[in-house]
């Protein structure tokens, strides 16, 4: 799983929230299914190329908001409910939107125009 998480180290974001947003993503897509097996802490810090308390923040987390759960001695897996995970990944993308839209009505776009834009 973890060549599917690209990191980048020139980013501002810092590299335990991009663990946390790819995986919250690829969970969000459907990449990453529902009781998935995902690498332990050590495996994915190994093929990352970081340290495990890093990755270690990223799963507690992701723990926290209910994403993944860990079960001693099986190993970490996907939520059994993705459907909460899924509809608060689209719910931040689509701030994100209406954010980058209020900014074009901002600088003189009206609302037809933006659409028509993203069609084209």
């Amino acid at each position: 799983m973890s060549p599917l998480i690209s990191l980048d180290y020139q980013s501002r974001t810092p590299i335990y929230e991009q663990i946390v947003n790819n995986i919250e993503k690829y969970v969000a897509v459907g990449i990453l299914k529902e009781k998935e097996q995902i690498p332990s802490i050590r495996e994915m810090a190994s093929s990352l190329g970081v340290n495990p308390n890093t990755v270690k923040k990223a799963y507690d987390i992701l723990e926290n908001k209910k994403v993944i759960q860990t079960i001693s001695t099986k190993g970490t897996f996907i939520s059994d409910d993705t459907k909460h995970t899924t509809k608060i990944k689209i719910d931040r993308e689509i701030e994100i939107i209406k954010d980058k839209i209020q900014e074009l009505m901002k600088m003189g776009m009206s609302i037809d125009e933006i659409i028509e834009r993203i069609r084209k």
